[in-house]
């Protein structure tokens, strides 16, 4: 029997477990077409679970809202990529994982979510990594499927636990998740979500098989965000998103009282929500750092000039002993003297040599350039467009605007605005319902799509990708290998499948190709999607050099203020200048946030 308070509030919530029953029965219902609709992606994901593999052991209590497990390895197509360490998450803190392109962070956390290592039940784990499926259900119906689903597997969690061990105190934590999970508020607080990641009431009520991928993978991080689960882990969650749903998110996580782990690229989006900082370092180890990014930038530093005082001091030191060893030829006096300064340096190197720091290799991006070429170089004149061809529908009207090569604008506006679009205007791959648009008879425009990289042959190697793109040039492996080694991609990850890489590292191959082409103006569309901190920092150096015109659409604050002269608004059918900086648009966009979340 459960004790009178516990056994007071389980049969409190019996009502809410019936009640809960017909709704349930329908979202497993929902859930069943899901399975179907996604079942060619479950063998694909099949392929990958069966390649990954991970040891551990749970180490702190089996109630406890903490996680520890020490000695935790993980491997990846044989490839070892974390190697005996701990992983120490501990409830109400905010953590980032950061790392190079292709050093395991995504499977980290596919491994986390599978449970690989033993995770007690009672810690929910929901993984944000892929779009909500194409199904009948609209936007605002399936993240009210995941809450019912979500009080139906507490209250069977709770009934279980009961019968277990009725003084658990993870009792305590489900009892008051139950309690917030009102059914009669979860319309409200869905629409409340989905509005504060971009939706309108008319995308709301959508079938989420009419919406794109982008919008898909909003509805699944709604129905994350929902339920609140104990671990929550969002791979690069701001991908998808408008500068305004960003910091939205910015806002909305970093009240997040449970336990968050996030891979993220965006050194803003991790100065406002993260509360610690985790590195993968090239040995293989997971590194913890209290405080934000900026504190974890400041902090290594320091270390790391501490670490390099003490190594030239040891240096110095084992030198020194080393000469007076050689200098003591065969006195017998001095030899004692050498015998025990060698026992000395011989203790050293058993109990570890401080070790030199290594410093990451940087990587330099080079963009090549045709060159400049003499204003206008591409302007808009009364353009209006719309996909339906029908002025009614019209994504832009009367539109005027021009680029040359010493353009450096960023797009900014709301998802559906037509950023995009008007970068397709301008490669001319749409063309406008009125008005005209001018190109230099001389003009080589090239665009970088956030979904180029899934366009590579998966099968093939980087090296033969660009072979065959550029079949005028030196067909020899060492030329390719050169060429795509500038762009950080080395090794072996050259001539294996680009289905083994990681997203960001498929991304550098399309920037080498971008760069051979050697256009006057570059299209940048999300470039900053997957790629590491590094690696932004390169592009943004390379972006800065390139002598030809830059127009960039980015969700990424810091990109945009490292690259960008001109802030140009897309909304409400025009194109407009902003006046300030990407950081007073930023606070603008902050503002109108708080002013709506009142949910919170």
């Amino acid at each position: 029997m459960p004790p009178k308070g516990k056994a007071d509030k389980t049969a409190k919530r019996g009502g809410k477990a019936a009640a809960s029953k017909a709704s349930a029965k329908a979202a497993n219902g929902a859930a069943t077409d899901e399975a179907v609709d996604g079942s060619a992606n479950e063998l694909a994901k099949l392929a990958m679970e069966t390649n990954r593999t991970a040891s551990g052991v749970l180490t702190s209590h089996k109630d406890s809202r903490d996680i520890k497990i020490e000695n935790y390895s993980l491997s990846f197509y044989s490839q070892i990529l974390i190697q005996e360490t701990t992983i120490e998450l501990n409830f109400g803190r905010r953590y980032a994982l950061i790392g190079p392109n292709g050093s395991g962070k995504s499977t980290f956390l596919r491994s986390l979510a599978a449970r690989d290592v033993t995770i007690p039940a009672h810690i929910d784990i929901y993984l944000l990594s892929e779009e909500y499926p194409p199904t009948d259900m609209s936007a605002l119906e399936a993240v009210q499927e995941e809450a019912n689903r979500e009080v139906k597997r507490l209250e069977q969690l709770m009934e279980d636990i009961l019968s277990e061990d009725p003084e658990s105190q993870a009792l305590d934590d489900i009892y008051e998740r139950i309690d917030a999970l009102d059914p009669a508020t979860f319309e409200v607080r869905a629409a409340e979500i989905l509005h504060g990641l971009g939706f309108t009431p008319a995308q709301m009520a959508k079938k989420t098989r009419d919406l794109s991928g982008g919008w898909r993978m909003r509805v699944a991080l709604a129905r994350a965000l929902f339920v609140r689960p104990t671990l929550l882990l969002l791979d690069q969650p701001t991908n998808h998103l408008d500068l305004g749903a960003c910091v939205w998110l910015e806002e909305y996580l970093k009240r997040y009282n449970r336990i968050l782990l996030i891979i993220s690229h965006s050194q803003d989006f991790m100065n406002t929500v993260c509360t610690n900082i985790i590195e993968l370092t090239p040995k293989k180890q997971l590194q913890y750092y209290a405080g934000n990014f900026d504190t974890y930038v400041q902090t290594k530093f320091e270390l790391e000039v501490n670490q390099m005082k003490a190594y030239e001091k040891q240096q110095a030191e084992i030198e020194h002993m080393r000469n007076f060893i050689r200098s003591c030829g065969t006195y017998a006096n001095l030899v004692r003297q050498a015998k025990s300064r060698q026992k000395i340096l011989d203790k050293m190197e058993a109990d570890g040599l401080v070790e030199k720091v290594e410093k990451a290799r940087e990587f330099k991006f080079f963009f090549g350039c045709q060159g400049k070429l003499p204003p206008p170089v591409l302007s808009f004149t009364g353009v209006d467009f719309a996909y339906s061809g029908k002025k009614e529908d019209a994504l832009y009207l009367n539109l005027d605007l021009g680029i040359d090569t010493d353009s450096r604008v960023a797009l900014v506006g709301p998802n559906g605005a037509g950023k995009s679009t008007l970068l397709k205007l301008m490669m001319g791959q749409l063309s406008p319902i009125n008005g005209s648009i001018s190109r230099h008879s001389a003009l080589k425009v090239c665009r970088y799509s956030q979904h180029a990289a899934e366009q590579l042959d998966m099968e093939s190697s980087a090296v033969d990708v660009l072979r065959k793109r550029f079949p005028e040039s030196p067909q020899d492996i060492q030329y390719w290998r050169t060429q795509i080694g500038r762009f950080g991609l080395t090794g072996q990850s050259q001539l294996c499948p680009i289905n083994q890489l990681s997203d960001g590292q498929r991304s550098r191959i399309v920037f080498c190709e971008l760069a051979l082409s050697n256009p006057n103006v570059i299209l940048f569309d999300e470039p900053t999607n997957a790629l590491d901190i590094e690696t932004i920092d390169s592009l943004a150096n390379a972006i800065n050099e390139f002598e030809g015109g830059i127009v960039l659409v980015s969700h990424d604050f810091r990109l945009i203020s490292q690259v960008a002269e001109e802030i140009w608004v897309c909304e409400n059918k025009t194109v407009t200048p902003w006046a300030g900086t990407i950081e007073s648009y930023k606070d603008k966009l902050r503002k109108d946030v708080i002013k709506d979340m009142k949910f919170l």
